[in-house]
């Protein structure tokens, strides 16, 4: 069984707890890819891939959650920015994928 944080006694139920979570994120993270996937799919116009506007709405949401829920901002805001970076460039290379198939195919 994984311990809570606040239950953690030694640096192997640190570690543990670690492991779990990090599986738990790469599961959600997955699904998040998976609506980057919809996004190409949907989106006629490759110019409307990347959306300044969204990028920093999103951010905004991400930080107010980050406080309600007591995770500092200063980890919250760079690694969001980066995963959105990333699922920018995900979604550039699907939308691209797509549209190639749809010449050949």
């Amino acid at each position: 069984m994984t311990p809570k944080p606040e239950d953690c006694h030694s640096m192997t139920d640190v570690r543990k707890g670690v492991d779990a979570l990090d599986r738990e994120l790469v599961r959600l993270l997955v699904i998040r890819q998976g609506y980057m996937d919809a996004a190409a799919r949907i989106k006629q116009d490759r110019d409307a891939v990347y959306d300044a506007d969204r990028i920093e709405d999103v951010i905004s949401k991400v930080l107010e959650t980050a406080r309600s829920e007591g995770l500092n901002p200063d980890i919250a805001e760079p690694v969001w920015r980066k995963l959105i970076e990333r699922c920018i460039a995900h979604e550039f290379e699907v939308w691209d994928l797509i549209r190639e198939n749809k010449k050949t195919g």
